[in-house]
């Protein structure tokens, strides 16, 4: 018994017969049916043929006899005369009848005058009585085939009558063949049809298990209900995964997507669409040419998906492959959130580190009674302890860019870069979505600073009106890598190494620049910078809708 395609043997109901024998049977029956109605027919024909070729035959026998000159001169001759029976039995008649008989195989030939009277018969006996038929046809001047019973049982008959000169019929011969004989003949025939329809039920049968078998192999030896309660379960499964899943046939066809897919990668197509017409992105797209088992991470519209590809055979054949994604957005948006939070965190460090230096500081000059210089020193940290990492920050008012632009701003002097805010600078009112705005803020900052290394420096520039705010990172670093400075915005295209990240890099720049499109706005590249010493790789991004309704500053 065949396995479900999970493994499990398949449950069977008592008292069922399985389709595969149902269809067996049925086919079995189908093909007795149509050998025993056509053997029939066959039997039936073949015994027509058979009496009616035998009687041919025997009239054609009749007929060279009939017209044999010496037969028809000897018939003239008795007419008129009585009949010597005993004379006609060994007249020349009688031995051509006689000769005539043994050379074609027939039952007997029996010549008869124009009154119907015996002049020859095997049986000499019998020579000089009527015929035991009615010869009123014959001796009218018909050609007769019959089957009749006589003297020496039942024949298939020919007879032809004898004319003289003038056409006047003056006798008749009547040849027969031993219905006996036409039964071996179609006895013959039937054994060799018979034969051939064994044949055939055999070579009905075996393909007919042969189809059988293709079919439970096919159906995995399941029954057509637990293949509907199958496809029922599987689609139910498929739904409820939290999973995407979309299945392409080895042709390239959509066989099956399920919701999740539809909502992860905005699929809305039928199954049997090529996979060129979904709509795929292309980084999800090059997924189905090559196959990455290895989750890699994709942006379609305003998501984060892990997509990864796998083949799928059975007996080494290929049937194609299925597609799974996961949505990684909100993993992303909480990513995003705790880079923030880490950034604050570092900075609170490494200001608690200058402040916990300031006090051993203090601490010193009071233990020795320096308090005149004790008092200078808390004059200069009161003066310089509100001091940011970035200079010019007091115009940002926005609380969350103020926190995350100090925080970065430290975080990049520890690393020996540093960051300058630009003089257009000016942020007022808060943020709408506060996450969207730092997470582009800080990705790009994040790039600048490592593209820019240690002596490097890095310029910001923010700037609101209304709802609108623009971003501005420049940095000093070796500039752009790619011939076309747009491609740092395709998924996957990235300087980096790629293995520390799993999914793989190059999605940063993706995913903010889809963040802005989603708000309106654009990410895009002013100045891919170079080696000159005076090259700046310069990124703006707008934001229209980033800020809340509130003052600004014309």
């Amino acid at each position: 018994m065949a396995d479900s395609p999970d493994g499990t043997a398949p449950v069977r109901r008592p008292g069922r017969v399985p389709l595969v024998a149902q269809v067996l049977l049925l086919q079995i029956a189908v093909i007795v049916v149509c050998l025993v109605v056509g053997f029939g027919w066959h039997i039936a024909k073949v015994d027509d043929d058979m009496r009616v070729e035998h009687a041919e035959r025997a009239l054609a026998v009749a007929r060279a006899v009939a017209g044999d000159p010496d037969v028809r001169r000897l018939l003239l001759a008795e007419q008129g005369r009585d009949l010597d029976p005993a004379a006609l039995a060994s007249g020349v008649l009688q031995r051509e009848a006689l000769d005539i008989t043994r050379r074609t195989g027939v039952l007997f030939v029996v010549i008869a005058n124009a009154d119907g009277v015996r002049v020859a018969h095997p049986d000499p006996a019998e020579i000089g009585r009527p015929v035991s038929t009615d010869p009123g046809a014959v001796l009218a001047g018909q050609d007769v085939m019959e089957t009749d019973r006589g003297t020496l049982g039942e024949s298939v008959r020919g007879k032809a009558p004898v004319t003289d000169d003038a056409g006047d019929v003056v006798g008749f011969v009547s040849t027969g063949i031993s219905t006996q004989r036409v039964s071996d003949a179609t006895r013959h025939d039937i054994v060799v049809t018979v034969g051939l329809a064994a044949a055939a039920l055999a070579v009905g049968v075996m393909g007919s298990a042969l189809l059988a078998r293709r079919w439970r192999r096919l159906t995995l030896g399941l029954e057509p209900d637990e293949l509907v309660d199958l496809v029922g379960e599987q689609r139910a499964v498929l739904h409820s995964l939290a999973d995407g899943v979309l299945a392409i046939d080895a042709a390239g066809r959509l066989r099956m997507v399920n919701d999740r897919a539809r909502r992860l990668l905005d699929v809305d197509a039928t199954t049997g669409t090529s996979v060129d017409d979904l709509g795929l992105t292309p980084r999800i797209r090059r997924t189905l040419d090559r196959p990455h088992e290895v989750p890699i991470a994709a942006t379609v519209g305003d998501r984060v998906v892990m997509a990864s590809t796998h083949r799928v055979d059975a007996d080494g054949r290929d049937l194609g492959m299925v597609l799974s994604v996961v949505d990684r957005t909100d993993i992303e948006n909480l990513t995003a959130e705790l880079d923030t939070v880490r950034s604050l965190s570092e900075a609170l460090r490494a200001q608690r580190h200058e402040t916990a230096n300031r006090f051993h500081v203090l601490g010193g000059l009071l233990r020795h009674g320096d308090v005149d210089e004790a008092v200078d020193y808390l004059d200069e940290i009161t003066g310089s302890g509100g001091r940011s990492g970035i200079d010019g920050l007091a115009n940002v008012a926005e609380p969350h860019l103020h926190a995350f632009l100090d925080a970065k701003a430290v975080l990049a002097r520890e690393r020996g870069v540093t960051v300058t805010l630009g003089p257009q600078t000016w942020v007022a009112g808060a943020l709408a979505e506060p996450v969207a705005a730092t997470t582009v803020l800080g990705n790009l900052l994040d790039n600048a600073v490592e593209a820019a290394g240690p002596g490097g420096g890095v310029d910001v520039e923010l700037l609101t009106d209304r709802r609108a705010l623009w971003i501005t990172v420049a940095d000093d670093g070796p500039g752009i890598v790619f011939d076309d400075p747009g491609e740092v915005f395709d998924e996957g295209r990235s300087s980096k190494d790629h293995t520390a990240v799993p999914g793989g890099r190059g999605m940063g720049l993706s995913l903010c620049r889809q963040i802005c499109r989603r708000h309106g706005g654009d990410l895009r590249v002013a100045d891919p910078g170079g080696p000159s010493a005076s090259a700046r790789t310069v990124f703006v991004a707008d934001l229209p809708d980033a800020m809340t309704e509130g003052p600004h500053d014309d």
